[in-house]
């Protein structure tokens, strides 16, 4: 998955992981071991009734929420990847 990442540097992106949690940022860097985003939105699907595919297409809607300058998201837990501009309408 690293090598598809470092094609979408400077990109927004979304990671979708094995827990609730989804992540919605511009792409800066990534290493071994994580991806780092930067005007990051961390969601935690739990603290919502929001399904997380009506997050995203709420946050396609109106926006990036970013609640972080930077975030490190370990690309263990990461399960795929899409561009935010690829999140289509339903």
């Amino acid at each position: 998955m690293k090598k598809e990442l470092e094609k979408h540097i400077k990109k927004k992106i979304v990671l979708d992981t094995f827990s609730s949690w989804i992540y919605i940022g511009l792409l800066e860097k990534v290493t071994d071991n994580c991806a780092i985003l930067s005007e990051a939105d961390v969601h935690d699907g739990t603290d919502t009734s929001t399904s997380k595919e009506l997050y995203l297409f709420e946050s396609k809607t109106t926006g990036i929420k970013s609640n972080r300058n930077f975030v490190y998201v370990n690309l263990d837990y990461v399960i795929s990847f899409s561009l935010f501009d690829d999140i289509k309408e339903f």
